[in-house]
């Protein structure tokens, strides 16, 4: 899927106005049946099935529908399961550039990743009040890089008590074995199915705190694909299923060497000491010559972490590096406005460009997490930060390792949240 860009001067996208706010609209079922129309193939490729052992009574009444996010398969399965019920889809903003009539056709609300938006609320709690639908989120906000859940807002539980609806649950399996995001777009034959479930009631989630919410919601989320796939072994046969793998796993285990690997075929390989890994086709990696540092592509991702947690923690993590700029200030277009330099380190992002005219500056408490993605819109690796009026889509040369950046963000936010809290424990 691709999205349209236009060339623009900075100071010209800095001085267009916000696009107006529109409330949430019940979705026509003409292009709701479009849409389920349309992912029938892909779902009769999948040979998709489902369960749904949600209370009858249940079923009619608007719900909060939560959902863990894999793939664009996620929303082809969605049109199928609660068809012909309406529902709105709580969806990033950039989702409607240059479609913004279809999106709301669609019932589709916009927001931005990983930004505090009290507006957002506001639209969800019309949605259900007002217009009677369901609401559709996916609370990790972005699809998953590993196969793992990605960490869920801490105002997720409040949200819940908020609403006062009841909560339902959509889980998936097989979606990220299909199509993963660092596989380069590239599908695989693979069976996918589906649970809808009731999660909590409203007289439940009334008689829980925000927090045991919360402590009940990551349990729920709580997943991995790649186990899933090695346990039950699930085949995976392609002869490309490696292709990009490198986007997840950038550093060599074996010499340190960041950036270097390179995953083609069925092999990942390190430029820089020459160790190399086969991924068999149930998702486990062995070693081509001496010790398997990592079989479970999880394990090796969560040991990049605590490597770049090590390097925050004695002050030698840093990112610098060159970007081509996207910005997304309306739903007409992403402004592509030049050239610039991208930096994170202890005191967060910075951002500077177009000649000295642009700087923009995020704090590490902005946000817990990081809006990074592979191959964004076919334009590029992407990390993108910004506030609820402006997102800035950096793409930096190929091979920079996003997913360190994402990392770092999330574990800089852990840090400095921890010792806002605990002051004494920083001396």
């Amino acid at each position: 899927m691709k999205i349209k860009t236009v060339q623009a001067d900075w100071d010209k996208v800095a001085a267009m106005p916000r696009p107006a706010h529109f409330k949430p609209r019940k979705p026509n079922i003409l292009f709701r049946t479009v849409m389920r129309a349309a992912s029938s193939s892909d779902l009769r490729a999948v040979r998709f099935s489902y369960t749904d052992s949600r209370p009858a009574d249940i079923k009619d009444l608007p719900c909060l529908i939560l959902m863990n996010h894999s793939s664009f398969t996620d929303l082809e399965i969605v049109s199928r399961i609660l068809y012909p019920k309406p529902y709105g889809i709580v969806c990033t903003a950039d989702g409607f550039v240059g479609k913004k009539w279809l999106m709301r056709q669609l019932g589709c609300i916009p927001t931005q990743k990983f930004v505090s938006d009290v507006t957002l609320i506001k639209d969800i709690r019309s949605a259900l009040c007002e217009q009677e639908m369901s609401v559709l989120m996916y609370p990790e906000a972005s699809y998953t890089f590993d196969g793992t859940a990605t960490g869920l807002p801490d105002s997720l539980g409040g949200l819940i008590k908020l609403l006062d609806v009841p909560v339902v649950m959509i889980r998936t399996e097989g979606a990220f074995a299909r199509d993963p995001l660092y596989n380069c777009l590239q599908k695989r034959d693979v069976t996918v199915t589906a649970d809808i479930s009731l999660l909590m009631d409203t007289d439940r989630s009334r008689a829980m705190s925000a927090d045991e919410i919360n402590t009940i919601l990551r349990g729920t989320f709580a997943y991995d694909h790649f186990a899933w796939q090695r346990d039950k072994k699930i085949a995976v046969p392609e002869p490309f299923r490696a292709d990009g793998l490198h986007r997840i796993l950038y550093k060599c285990p074996a010499c340190g060497a960041e950036g270097k690997t390179d995953g083609k075929g069925s092999e990942l390989r390190c430029a820089a000491c020459g160790k190399s890994w086969f991924m068999n086709e149930y998702g486990v990696l062995n070693a081509r010559k001496g010790e398997t540092e990592f079989s479970h592509i999880p394990d090796w991702y969560a040991w990049e972490r605590s490597e770049v947690r090590r390097a925050l923690t004695d002050g030698t993590y840093s990112l610098d590096v060159p970007v081509r700029i996207g910005v997304v200030q309306d739903y007409k277009a992403v402004y592509m406005v030049g050239e610039g330099r991208l930096t994170h380190g202890l005191d967060g992002f910075r951002l500077t460009g177009c000649d000295g005219q642009l700087e923009y500056i995020r704090k590490p408490l902005a946000s817990y997490s990081l809006y990074a993605d592979y191959y964004w819109y076919e334009l590029g690796d992407v990390i993108i930060i910004g506030d609820k009026g402006r997102q800035f889509c950096c793409f930096p040369p190929e091979g920079t390792p996003v997913a360190k950046a994402r990392l770092a963000a999330e574990e800089l936010y852990k840090m400095v949240r921890q010792t806002r809290r605990n002051p004494a424990q920083s001396s």
